[in-house]
């Protein structure tokens, strides 16, 4: 079953209806009922009763998403929660960072304090924790410097600040949005393979996949860096698709 992306958005949004000063176009979008006028959607092409949102010449006629550009802004907006809910989970690590480091002493005699009241349980269960691998990683971050663990804490908001205005860029469907999405992504797949290299994850694997994804996405659906055109191609076919969105509309109502 194909997916009316159209209608779907219509039902949830409401149809956009145009009434253009062109009388060729004027009388192909525009209908009497015995209700009073009706006016074609110019997203879904059915005619609505009642006053156009708007009228003019067609080429003023808003850029209404339809079709693929709709699919394409359903997308973006994956994208954007994606990129939403990484930004706040990293805020809180930078934040966990930075008082960690400014109460590190208290905290590490409070986890050895711990630890040796645990190791009774552990031993019951036959687990060593002297060896414990979750261990060891939480004793070796006692034995960061002060200064490290606040750079730490510093770069982890920097890069959460990013992701978080890229989620309000790509959910607006900006431009701008796209390109540092696409460049940010892209710095960070180094990094990201390398850790792969150390210890292989679902998790990681599929953060991998994600961004590989998005930037690909991006890069040829956006037309990003020259790519298939760049922004004049992708702005042209953006103006072109605002008239065939009325000239496609005034076409159909002719033929039926």
């Amino acid at each position: 079953m194909n997916w009316d992306w159209n209608r779907r958005t219509c039902s949830r949004r409401g149809h956009i209806t145009y009434a253009p000063t062109e009388p060729r176009f004027h009388e192909r979008l525009h209908a009497d009922t015995a209700l009073g006028d009706a006016w074609r959607c110019l997203r879904c092409g059915d005619f609505v009763l009642g006053e156009p949102h708007g009228s003019g010449k067609a080429e003023d006629a808003p850029l209404v998403p339809r079709g693929r550009a709709l699919r394409d802004l359903f997308i973006l907006r994956v994208l954007a929660v994606e990129r939403m809910v990484r930004g706040v989970f990293i805020v809180l690590v930078a934040i966990a960072v930075w008082k960690f480091s400014n109460s590190q002493t208290s905290v590490q005699q409070f986890f050895n304090d711990n630890l040796t009241l645990f190791q009774p349980i552990a031993q019951h269960f036959h687990y060593d924790l002297n060896n414990s691998p979750i261990v060891g990683t939480i004793q070796k971050t006692f034995s960061y410097k002060h200064s490290t663990l606040e750079i730490t804490a510093v770069a982890l908001f920097v890069y959460a600040v990013i992701e978080i205005v890229e989620a309000f860029g790509l959910w607006a469907a900006k431009r701008w949005a796209e390109y540092l999405t696409v460049v940010a992504t892209a710095a960070f797949l180094p990094l990201e393979i390398y850790e792969l290299t150390d210890k292989v994850s679902w998790l990681k694997l599929v953060t991998l996949l994600i961004n590989i994804l998005a930037v690909v996405y991006l890069l040829l659906a956006k037309r990003l860096f020259g790519l298939r055109g760049g922004a004049a191609k992708y702005e042209a076919e953006r103006h072109s698709a605002s008239l065939l969105e009325v000239e496609t509309s005034a076409g159909d109502h002719a033929r039926t």
